[in-house]
């Protein structure tokens, strides 16, 4: 009979304790959602880790899909920000705010075994036109030349057919690629191809050109020297409120501006510096 009681006296004090952590009074999540760039995501990411440490009753959930996505899923209200890496269109700036938290330069990506340092906007243009298919049209082997771009609806893609393509169409038989990362990654394996890619997404295993003569690098981007500069935008659907706007205005701080850094994104915040 002890034991009995024992056992149930267990069970309940195993009820109470489950009802007190289902249900205990000031136990509330805030939340936050976030769509859009892949180039603005790991950025994205590293802010929503930083704060959500610093307010743990808060959670960020941060999602990729392209700008395009971002633009249309805020302004419909399915995400609390929308994420940009190109200006928005007149068309789709109709009740959103834009917030810049940074800069980013558009690299042309080679094959590292690729002897080519620079190309010129023109040549760029007519490459991925398809107006020049060989690599030895400008000075490189005699190879043709295999051209690797995002999908429609990148904002890396709308934002470089604005810089250099023009009114001019990229090929149509140019390799699509869903994202950033797999761009980066098939110019990687393959030693003729060329791509253009996010500089926050640039690493030793492909090769950043010079374009015009000018590489690309936080003070060239800061200075307007190097011609590929794109912003990377968070975007509300009219003005925030609660804990979106205090996110916000913690992205603009010293601490986050500095976290965009470490991201290698120019801060939108041109003196902020590791010492604040």
């Amino acid at each position: 009979m002890g034991l009995e009681m024992k056992w149930k006296g267990g069970i309940i004090l195993i009820l109470i304790i489950l009802f007190y952590l289902l249900f205990r009074p000031g136990v509330h999540y805030e939340r936050i959602e976030i769509a859009g760039s892949t180039s603005v995501q790991p950025v994205a990411e590293k802010l929503a880790a930083e704060y959500m440490k610093k307010h743990p009753n808060v959670k960020i959930n941060v999602q990729g899909g392209g700008s395009g996505m971002g633009i249309r899923t805020v302004q419909q209200g399915v995400v609390d920000i929308g994420t940009s890496s190109k200006a928005l269109k007149t068309e789709e700036k109709d009740g959103l705010m834009e917030y810049v938290i940074g800069k980013d330069g558009i690299v042309i990506a080679v094959n590292k075994e690729n002897p080519i340092d620079d190309l010129t906007k023109e040549q760029l243009r007519d490459i991925f036109s398809g107006k020049i298919r060989n690599w030895k049209e400008v000075g490189g082997p005699d190879a043709e030349i295999h051209v690797i771009v995002r999908e429609e609806g990148s904002g890396t893609r709308s934002s470089f057919q604005s810089l250099i393509m023009g009114d001019v169409k990229i090929r149509s038989d140019a390799i699509v690629q869903g994202s950033t990362e797999s761009v980066k990654q098939a110019v990687k394996q393959d030693p003729h191809a060329i791509g253009f890619v996010s500089m926050s997404h640039m690493s030793e295993d492909v090769k950043a050109l010079k374009v015009d003569g000018v590489e690309p690098s936080e003070r060239t981007i800061t200075d307007g020297s190097y011609p590929l500069v794109v912003p990377f935008l968070f975007l509300t659907k009219g003005e925030p409120t609660g804990v979106v706007k205090d996110f916000i205005k913690w992205v603009f701080s010293p601490e986050g501006q500095n976290i965009i850094r470490s991201e290698k994104v120019v801060p939108a915040i041109a003196n902020v510096s590791d010492d604040d």
